[in-house]
This record gives C-alpha cells, sequence and structure tokens, in this order.
C-alpha cells in the first residue's frame, strides 16, 4: 500500500492553508493514487522548535514528540506541502518540522501546492526545494500555485479551485504516484549505517 502525506505548513490563526489542504485531500482522494491518506497538520503536530541534542540522522531521540513525529513521517511514501509565504521564504514552522528529521525524508517524492499573493508562493517553493534535495527527497516538477488565494474561498472558507487548479492537482498527483514507485526499491533497500555512530 501507498500513503500521501498532506503536510499543512501554516499554523497561524485564520491561516488559508487548513482548507487548501482540504480541497487537495478531496482531490487525491478521487484521483485515488494512493491506497491511504494522511492530512498532518503542524499546527495539532505542536512540535517546539528543535529541542534534540543529537543529529537527526543518528536517530537517537530523547523526546516524544519526536520519536511520534518520526513515526509518523516513516509511515508515509509521498508527500505533498501545502505551503504559504512569508517575505519571500516558507515558514519557520516548516523549517523546524523538517529538520528534526533525516533518514525518515529519504527517497520519498515531494509535491508542492503554494499560495499567496501575485507570486502563489512560488518564490518559497524554490528555497525549500534545496533544503528537500539535501535530505534525499524528490521534489516533482508539477506542482499547484495559487495566486491571490482568498478569491478562491466561498463564504464557509471552502477552496472553490477553478479549472487550473484542478488540472494542476491532477499533474501533480499523477506524478506523486510514478516517482513513488520508482523510488519504492531506495527506501527498502539496507540503510547504511551513520558515519560517526
Amino acid at each position: 500500500m501507498s500513503k500521501l502525506g498532506i503536510i499543512v505548513a501554516s499554523t497561524r490563526p485564520g491561516r488559508v492553508g487548513l482548507p487548501v489542504a482540504q480541497w487537495l485531500e478531496g482531490d487525491a482522494r478521487s484521483h485515488a493514487g494512493f491506497e491511504e491518506i494522511e492530512l498532518i497538520d503542524l499546527a495539532e503536530v505542536a512540535l517546539p522548535f528543535m529541542n534534540e541534542p543529537d543529529h537527526p540522522r543518528l536517530a537517537r531521540y530523547t523526546h516524544q514528540h519526536t520519536r511520534d513525529w518520526s513515526a509518523l513521517v516513516a509511515g508515509v511514501d509521498a508527500f505533498a506541502v501545502v505551503m504559504p509565504e512569508y517575505n519571500f521564504g516558507f515558514n519557520a514552522e516548516l523549517k523546524n518540522a523538517i529538520d528534526y528529521l533525516h533518514n525518515e525524508w529519504k527517497y520519498k517524492p515531494l509535491g508542492f501546492v503554494s499560495y499567496g499573493g501575485v507570486s502563489a508562493g512560488t518564490r518559497a517553493v524554490q528555497m525549500l526545494k534545496q533544503v528537500v534535495t539535501t535530505l534525499k527527497m524528490t521534489p516533482v516538477f508539477e506542482s499547484v500555485a495559487i495566486p491571490f488565494v482568498r478569491q478562491f474561498l466561498d463564504d464557509e472558507e471552502n477552496v472553490v479551485p477553478n479549472e487550473v487548479m484542478t488540472a494542476a492537482s491532477k499533474s501533480m498527483l499523477d506524478e506523486l504516484v510514478r516517482v513513488e514507485a520508482a523510488l519504492r526499491p531506495l527506501r527498502s533497500a539496507p540503510a547504511e549505517a551513520p558515519k560517526g555512530a
């Protein structure tokens, strides 16, 4: 079975990220390329700023919140991150959540659903790509970029997508399915012992 994790990166009150992620979750369930889908809300995960003494590659976690986060990420085969853009970059909570772990991210594809004003969050996506490739993740080219995102919310704060968003979501999900299958043998290979362990 393959599992898609949809990460809600924003934790701020009144955030648009949650309804955008819920829309993507519905699209992913209709797409049916993944047998299981989990919405991962960083506001609910509520990680403190990094407080582990050892490098994450060693997986010597001292806190239960890290062990729980490790188990959650390890159990997912592919990710889509729903992310805002803050000052031309990605938000601190997302970077913190990524930095807590190391091996759990390896050889997993990542799709981007970004939102914001005129740039639709694309500058933040470009910054994040160099971070995730360092962890041996594979960003897919296909993505969803939503400009002036509030125009796509109805009175109940649900996303009402246009045709461009719907087509982009399908293309991204298609590619996540393909790349996840291609990377699967690497994830099942025996892990290398950490250097200096």
